[in-house]
């Protein structure tokens, strides 16, 4: 079996693709829009920051890839992809010219608020909120592939990134800075929990809970958490109904 798409099945794919794009509700392309501006936020600080330690363009090139990767694994919305994807509808005539339109407004202002967003926390030196942020798409991202090889590739993305980029992780920080203060850093307990631990770990969950879980369960409702619900609602249901099946077999009612 080979991986390989010829031309004529790829565009059909991409015409399917576009159908379902061009129907996407506005808040999900404001969502999708907004977490791929970001991702690419994040690849393009990753390269300036390598490229400032005097390495060779060519790696920087080699790194940037990293958001485009992260943000059409997890289907999220890039207008200039989309500027190739939905005509290819058009002319299949499965997406209607208005519905284009629609689609390339709306994922355009996404990835404006998006990278302005990064930016803003970037500026700020927002560590531990950007650092976990890559963190949890790559926990993830690990769900992505069924293969050990698929997973280890994936998650490697994000976590380089935020290791490249220098920014805050609460475990990471348990170790480095007690170790620090063990070979004589000039730190009191006090210190380390107040003006790093505390602050970087809340940075941490604000990161996880909000830009990743919510976000992401937000454009991708999960029908398991219904099918959950309802089996709990079924039990319950089987469990009140017992005591009087009981009582009608033992001839009490």
């Amino acid at each position: 079996m080979t991986d390989y798409v010829n031309p004529k099945e790829l565009l059909q794919e991409a015409v399917q693709l576009a159908k379902r794009k061009s129907d996407l509700p506005v808040r999900d392309m404001l969502i999708r829009g907004i977490l791929a501006g970001a991702f690419l936020g994040y690849a393009t600080s990753l390269v300036f920051v390598v490229l400032s330690q005097g390495i060779a363009p060519i790696v920087g090139a080699i790194l940037f890839p990293v958001g485009f990767v992260i943000l059409v694994l997890l289907g999220l919305e890039l207008v200039t992809g989309n500027f190739a994807l939905l005509p290819a509808g058009v002319m299949a005539g499965t997406v209607r010219v208005s519905k284009l339109l629609r689609n390339w407004g709306w994922v355009y202002l996404g990835n404006l608020i998006g990278s302005l967003l990064y930016a803003a926390l970037f500026y700020a030196f927002v560590k531990a909120i950007l650092c976990n942020w890559m963190v949890t798409i790559g926990a993830m991202l690990a769900l992505i592939s069924r293969s050990t090889v698929g997973k280890i590739t994936a998650m490697w993305l994000p976590i380089m990134t935020f290791f490249a980029l220098g920014f805050e992780h609460s475990v990471v920080n348990m170790y480095l800075i007690p170790s620090g203060m063990m070979f004589g850093a000039p730190i009191s307990v006090g210190q380390a929990f107040l003006w790093n631990l505390l602050p970087v770990t809340l940075g941490n969950v604000v990161a996880g809970a909000l830009l990743t879980g919510v976000a992401l369960y937000a454009t991708y409702p999960s029908e398991a958490a219904v099918s959950v619900a309802t089996q709990i609602q079924a039990v319950t249901t089987e469990q009140n109904e017992k005591p009087g099946t009981f009582a009608a077999a033992a001839g009490l009612r």
